[in-house]
């Protein structure tokens, strides 16, 4: 790893943190450390990087806001990548909002309304970066990311760049090609219709108001813990089977949703894994469905 950031360093691509703590960086505030966690000025340092870490073979990790992501308490070897200021830009062009992806989801869906374009009103909740909504096809009341997303541009693990248009992208649900072909999104281009901006931001604001009575979005959590199965939802699954309010050491069912586990403050990622097996089975006795967890666990096991 020396060599690595002895190369990293000589190359100047930004902020360089060995054994960094990944706990500040993830909303659920869990998780060990980061071998090393890169933080690239912009677009050319990030391609920098990652030629360099491909040329020591050494693997990386993107990472936006740390939302839907449980990292390991023994953390991650090798690199992680952390999206800087510079690919955080936005700008309008027409119908099409052309965004950085380190962008926050939901302060681009509140720019958009106040430029008169609707189609985002989805994402006023989601607490990630474009680039996570595009790898995850984010989606939230009836819509997502699939119905918006033009065309993607994205730094391979070989450092190469390439635009990945809607079709390519394979989308579904939670899901993209993304999962199988290692790279960072680093624009997105999304198309977007012209809409009355007062419609769109009571929208918003309903939106955004029933995220906050239903959804324990002051506490650290990740974002909803398991995918929806077909024909029901994960939350009513979990609280028919008696388990709001389940905890395993610092991790709790939360009482407002129970598709949400919170760190009340002290949990590990252990804790939570142990508690989302113990919803995982209960679930299962009970009806028969295996509940697929929609959150990343990464790191070392």
């Amino acid at each position: 790893m020396q060599s690595v950031l002895s190369d990293l360093r000589a190359a100047q691509v930004g902020e360089l943190l060995p054994n960094e703590p990944l706990a500040p960086y993830t909303t659920w505030k869990i998780g060990g450390p980061a071998d090393l966690l890169v933080i690239p000025e912009g677009k050319a340092e990030l391609v920098e990087t990652i030629r360099i870490l491909h040329r020591h073979g050494v693997p990386f990790l993107p990472i936006g806001r740390g939302s839907n992501m449980l990292v390991s308490d023994k953390g991650v070897r090798g690199v992680v990548v952390k999206l800087g200021a510079g690919l955080c830009d936005l700008r309008f062009e027409g119908n099409l909002a052309i965004v950085g992806g380190g962008y926050s989801l939901i302060t681009l869906s509140v720019r958009a309304g106040k430029a008169g374009l609707t189609g985002l009103e989805f994402a006023g909740g989601i607490p990630g970066t474009v680039g996570g909504a595009v790898y995850m096809n984010a989606g939230a009341h009836g819509s997502d990311m699939s119905h918006i997303l033009r065309e993607a541009e994205i730094v391979l693990e070989t450092g190469e760049m390439v635009r990945l248009g809607r079709e390519d992208l394979q989308f579904a649900y939670r899901h993209s090609v993304l999962h199988a072909l290692p790279g960072i999104v680093t624009e997105a281009v999304l198309e977007l219709a012209v809409g009355d901006r007062k419609e769109m931001a009571a929208t918003l604001a309903s939106n955004r108001e029933r995220r906050l009575r239903t959804q324990p979005l002051s506490l650290p959590c990740a974002g909803s813990t398991f995918r929806n199965p077909d024909h029901t939802f994960a939350a009513k699954l979990i609280e028919e089977a008696g388990l709001k309010g389940r905890r395993v050491g610092g991790a709790e069912v939360s009482t407002l949703h129970a598709n949400f586990i919170i760190n009340t403050g002290d949990a590990t990622a252990d804790d939570v894994m142990r508690l989302m097996d113990v919803m995982q089975t209960a679930v299962y006795e009970r009806t028969g469905i295996s509940l697929v967890p929609e959150v990343l666990m990464v790191g070392e096991k």
